[in-house]
């Protein structure tokens, strides 16, 4: 695929960056040697490789997935500058 003046224009108006027209055919270029190196990338055989997530295999830490009330409201409230009960009292927004 290559990248003409338009499509540079046009991907810099999206970007919402400004280009000078001296500049066009530079980014022009530059992006037409990023897509090559995407193309070639398309090229490498990956058939039976695992995805990675990281180079060191490691297990997630995953917490057990139980319904709680949190049992921290006094605390959540306790730099609240007005509260009633476990909840925080604010003026009235909507009439």
């Amino acid at each position: 695929m290559s990248v003409d003046q338009a499509t540079v224009r046009r991907i810099a108006h999206l970007a919402r960056i400004a280009v000078e027209d001296d500049e066009v055919e530079r980014l022009g270029g530059e992006l037409n040697a990023i897509l090559a190196f995407v193309e070639e990338l398309s090229s490498v055989d990956v058939e039976g490789v695992e995805p990675l997530t990281s180079v060191l295999p490691m297990q997630m830490k995953k917490r057990q997935d139980v319904v709680t009330d949190g049992g921290f409201a006094d605390d959540v409230l306790a730099n609240a500058p007005e509260r009633e009960d476990h909840y925080f009292v604010v003026p009235k927004v909507v009439e």
